[in-house]
């Protein structure tokens, strides 16, 4: 008495199909798995022996092998649980033979029966099609998630109850009675589009001053560059930086999914809704742990920085986080990806997300304001908490100052964030056009090599930035990054080519003062 039942499993971003094979003999009664388990995996065999049990199906006392094989990687999670309880079923002859061929099966048993919720359904639907599977039986809260992949039909089920009558099934009977979810990626995108239409949210509008802090917000948000805001308490640094999301264009279907696919592996896709569609925004606290910034575990699962893919990490109070948890962004913020090794191997995690920072410029909040009463030392111990390096790789610096109360009473709005977000629009569609056929996007992700045929310089220009280069003291990477910058407002301004007033722009956004 032998099956096999098709189900799969995540290791770091790859997926990998599982076949759960099971076979029941006679002799000493036990329940064994093998195939390199996780725990969580080790204790499914329990579960589903309870589950099963508290169906109405007991069973027999019998020698119970069950191996997922391949057995050369590890096998985590739990969602082989309903695999294995269709497997034993149909090696008891409780279930027709066969009768899970070419069927993706995902989910979680409780010991009552029900199927829950379980992590990775998109990514690995995904998988499956690419493998010539066009069927998968699901938890219901994920049958969304799992038609999101092209061409799957995806049948959500509640409990095992009803799994057994839907595999008792012929197979042309089965759709009758489970419908299944067919959606495809590209009617749940529209469709979750649709349902955000209409939602308000915040505004630039709202803002009252600081019109060259929105002005670098406006070119950080079009040439997707990283950004840090200083200025005094209650300046508006945070208002502004919350306000980033509404400037940026919608996700596309592409980035939907492969932003969709980061929180299904994460577990953060929530219940019932099948793609991201609103741009990631994160803000952790200062507290953050670099574990849980970077993706931390035996094996590892996306972090802060992989969860703001193709959005915003916002980390406010920049210096209060601790040197080493800010050093860790070193590698996403040059590379667009981080690497994590453990004994387990090296796992690669996506991380093209823009860092929009906001600091004081001292602990009191206030220099060089005669409120300040900050000591130089400590002035200087609270700026080095960012290091050299990380703040090398901003490209915008700006400083908001402090609010008059004439700003607040004047009632007068400035740009709204649709007129921006159009502008932005505008810049970002000369970039795609500069860019086709390249693996470039935005102008944040030139390298030195691209500078001489996307960013000529005239002669004139050469000689500015070989003074400004002496003067600043610049890095070559900051002399590299000014033109990125300067390219990013010629695209604002619908220039052809980069100009003085351009790169005297760009260089502003350099010469914020750090502290004393």
């Amino acid at each position: 008495m032998f099956s096999t039942v098709l189900s799969g499993t995540i290791i770091g971003m790859e997926c990998r199909l599982v076949d759960v094979e099971v076979d029941l003999s006679s002799g000493l009664p036990c329940f064994v798995m093998v195939g390199k388990l996780g725990a969580e995996v080790k204790e499914s065999g329990e579960r589903v022996r309870i589950a099963l049990k508290n169906t109405g199906i007991t069973i027999p006392p019998m020698h119970i092998s069950i191996n997922l094989s391949p057995a050369d990687f590890r096998k985590e999670g739990t969602g082989f649980d309903l695999a294995i309880a269709v497997g034993v079923l149909a090696a008891l002859g409780r279930l027709p033979a066969g009768c899970g061929k070419d069927v993706l099966v995902l989910g979680e048993l409780g010991l009552n029966g029900e199927i829950r919720q379980t992590k990775g359904v998109l990514p690995l639907a995904a998988c499956a099609v690419r493998a010539g599977i066009r069927r998968c039986l699901v938890p219901v809260q994920n049958t969304k998630e799992a038609a999101a992949a092209k061409e799957m039909k995806a049948a959500g089920v509640s409990h095992l109850g009803q799994v057994l009558e839907y595999l008792r099934l012929p197979e042309e009977k089965r759709d009758f009675f489970i419908p299944p979810e067919t959606g495809g990626s590209e009617g749940l995108f529209q469709e979750s589009l649709e349902k955000e239409k209409g939602e308000e949210g915040l505004d630039f509008a709202d803002i009252r001053g600081q019109e060259s802090v929105k002005r670098a917000a406006l070119i950080a948000a079009a040439g997707f560059h990283h950004m840090l805001i200083t200025g005094p308490p209650g300046a508006g640094k945070t208002m502004i930086a919350r306000r980033l999301p509404t400037i940026f264009p919608p996700l596309t279907l592409e980035e939907s999914l492969e932003v969709s696919s980061i929180y299904s592996i994460a577990g953060k896709l929530p219940g019932g809704k099948g793609l991201i569609t609103r741009r990631p925004f994160l803000s952790p606290h200062h507290t953050v742990t670099p574990a849980a910034l970077s993706g931390g575990g035996r094996i590892p699962g996306p972090g802060i920085v992989s969860l703001s893919h193709r959005g915003i990490l916002f980390l406010d109070e920049l210096p209060e986080f601790k040197r080493q948890t800010l050093d860790l962004l070193r590698q996403p913020l040059e590379d667009k990806e981080i690497q994590i090794a453990r004994t387990s191997g090296c796992f690669t995690y996506p991380a093209d997300m823009m860092l929009a920072a906001a600091m004081n410029p001292c602990p009191c909040g206030y220099y060089p304001d005669a409120r300040c009463r900050c000591t130089p030392y400590e002035i200087h111990s609270y700026v080095s908490h960012i290091s050299g390096p990380v703040l090398d790789r901003i490209d915008i610096r700006a400083e908001a100052s402090p609010i008059e109360v004439s700003q607040l009473q004047s009632g007068k709005k400035g740009c709204s964030s649709r007129f921006m977000r159009e502008q932005v629009m505008e810049a970002r569609q000369r970039q795609a056009e500069r860019y086709a056929g390249t693996s470039l996007r935005f102008n944040s992700d030139l390298k030195p090599g691209d500078m001489e045929r996307y960013c000529p310089l005239g002669e004139r220009e050469k000689g500015m930035m070989e003074k400004i280069f002496r003067t600043m003291h610049l890095s070559a990477r900051a002399y590299h990054r000014v033109i990125r910058v300067a390219r990013t407002i010629a695209d604002l301004e619908g220039s052809l080519k980069v100009e003085t007033k351009h790169l005297k722009e760009a260089v502003c956004y350099r010469a914020v003062e750090m502290g004393g």
